[in-house]
C-alpha cells in the first residue's frame, strides 16, 4: 500500500492534480486574489444564544473570519450582552433581547443570524430572523421534528433569504477526504460502516430535557454518525433503520430521554452502518470500509481538532483549520455571491427524517422505513457540485 507523502518525486499525476486543485481553492477562498479585484464588504453576523458554543467556539472563530465579523448578539441576559459588547467592541444598539429581537430588521449592520439555542427553539428564531430579512445559520440538530424543519425551509424561501445548518465538518479536511473517497470510489463503495460517539453526562441540563433537546445522546451526538455515514454513502440517505435502547444505569437522571442507543442504517445497495451513542461512555470513532480499502477515524472523529485518521494506504495528516470560521466564511461568500450553500436546510431535514425513524424503531422494536430516501434533496446536489473542490482557508491557531 502507498502511504500518504509530501515527496513530489513519488506522487502520481492524479495526486498532483488533486493537490493543485486544493491549492487553487485555498487561493480563491482566502482572498489572495484580491490584487485583481477590490475586497468585498464583510458581512455582519449576529449570534443568537450566548452559551458555551458561542462563547468558546463561534465568538473566537469570528475573530479569524475573512468574509464576515461579529456585529451583534441576542441574549436573554443583559449582563452577557454587556460583556460581549466590551470583549468584541460591539455597538450597544446591536445588543438584542429575545423580546426585541424582531427590531433587527431595521439594523443594516447584521446580515446573518446564527441561531445557537437548544434545538426546540431553532424554528421560532429561524423564522423570526427570516421575516426580518436576515440570512440564517441554524445549529444542528436543525429542529426536533421533520415538520419544524419544513417550516424553517419554507419561511426562508418565502423571505428570499439563505438557510444553512451548522455542519462544520463539511469544511474539515479529513471529512472532505471521506466525501471525496465516497464520490470517486477509489476504495469502492463503502459497504460496512461503524460509529461510536458518547461522553459521560451526569448533570441536569437542557441536553436531557426532551422538550428542549428532542431526545438524548441521539440528538446531541448520534447525529454526527448519521451525517458521517451519509457522507460515506456519497450523500445518499438510508432506506431503513433498526434500533434498541440499553437499560438505563441512571433512570432518575435520564427519565425523559435515552441514555444509550444502538442503531443500524441500511442502504438500497446493501451497505450498512452499525452505530451507538451514549451519555454513559466516552468514545468518538467512525470507520468506513469498501472492497478496495478503508478509512478509519480512530480518535476525535467528529471534534473540532485533534482528529486521528488512517486509511488502508496509510495515515492522513492535514493541517488543522478552524472549522467554524471556514463554515461561516463560506456561508458569507454564498450570500454575497448568490450561490447555494453545501449545508442547506434540506440536509438538516434529511437527518431529522433519519433520526425520527431511529427513535420509532427503538420505540416499536420494528424495522422502520426512512420516509425520505432520495439520493439528495432539491438544491443539495447543486450545492455539492459547486463545492466539489475541497475548501481550505488559511491555517488557524488552536483554541485555548
Amino acid at each position: 500500500m502507498k502511504t500518504a507523502t509530501n515527496d513530489f518525486s513519488t506522487r502520481s499525476r492524479r495526486e498532483f492534480l488533486r493537490d493543485l486543485a486544493w491549492a487553487t481553492a485555498a487561493l480563491t477562498t482566502t482572498g489572495l486574489q484580491a490584487q485583481t479585484k477590490p475586497p468585498e464588504r464583510k458581512l455582519g453576523v449576529g449570534l443568537l444564544g450566548l452559551g458555551r458554543y458561542s462563547l468558546n467556539q463561534l465568538g473566537p472563530a469570528l475573530r479569524e473570519t475573512k468574509n464576515c465579523y461579529l456585529a451583534g448578539v441576542v441574549t436573554g441576559h443583559p449582563e452577557k450582552g454587556e460583556k460581549w459588547a466590551a470583549d468584541y467592541g460591539l455597538s450597544k444598539k446591536n445588543i438584542y433581547s429575545y423580546e426585541n429581537f424582531d427590531h433587527i430588521a431595521d439594523n443594516p449592520d447584521i446580515d446573518i443570524v446564527y441561531v445557537v439555542t437548544p434545538p426546540a427553539l431553532h424554528p421560532e428564531f429561524t423564522i423570526r430572523a427570516a421575516k426580518a430579512g436576515k440570512h440564517v445559520i441554524s445549529e444542528k440538530p436543525m429542529a426536533t421534528s421533520v415538520a419544524d424543519c419544513t417550516r424553517m425551509i419554507a419561511a426562508c424561501k418565502q423571505a428570499k433569504v439563505k438557510l444553512a445548518i451548522g455542519y462544520r465538518l463539511h469544511y474539515d479536511l479529513y471529512h472532505r477526504e471521506l466525501m471525496r473517497l465516497a464520490r470517486e470510489q477509489e476504495f469502492g463503495p463503502f459497504m460496512k460502516m461503524t460509529g461510536d460517539r458518547g461522553f459521560l453526562f451526569g448533570e441536569r441540563a437542557w441536553r436531557i430535557d426532551k422538550k428542549l433537546a428532542g431526545g438524548g445522546p441521539m440528538m446531541d451526538l448520534g447525529i454526527y454518525i448519521v451525517h458521517g455515514a451519509c457522507m460515506a454513502a456519497n450523500g445518499v440517505a438510508p432506506v431503513a433503520v433498526t434500533a434498541y435502547e440499553d437499560p438505563k444505569t441512571k433512570p432518575e437522571l435520564f427519565n425523559e430521554v435515552e441514555e444509550t442507543l444502538h442503531w443500524t442504517m441500511e442502504w438500497s445497495n446493501g451497505a450498512k452502518c452499525e452505530a451507538v451513542t451514549s451519555f454513559n461512555h466516552s468514545s468518538d470513532t467512525f470507520r468506513a470500509e469498501g472492497s478496495k480499502g478503508w478509512i478509519d477515524f480512530k480518535q476525535h472523529a467528529f471534534t473540532y481538532r485533534g482528529i486521528v485518521c488512517e486509511t488502508s494506504r496509510g495515515p492522513l495528516t492535514y493541517q488543522a483549520i478552524n472549522q467554524q470560521a471556514a463554515h461561516m466564511d463560506d456561508f458569507a461568500d454564498c450570500v454575497r455571491g448568490g450561490r447555494d450553500t453545501p449545508v442547506p436546510g434540506e440536509l438538516g431535514r434529511r437527518d431529522m427524517q433519519i433520526i425520527s425513524a431511529i427513535y420509532e424503531a427503538s420505540r416499536t422494536g420494528k424495522r422502520v422505513q426512512v420516509k425520505s430516501s432520495s439520493t439528495s434533496e432539491p438544491g443539495y446536489s447543486t450545492a455539492i457540485a459547486r463545492f466539489s473542490v475541497p475548501f481550505q482557508p488559511p491555517p488557524a491557531p488552536a483554541f485555548e
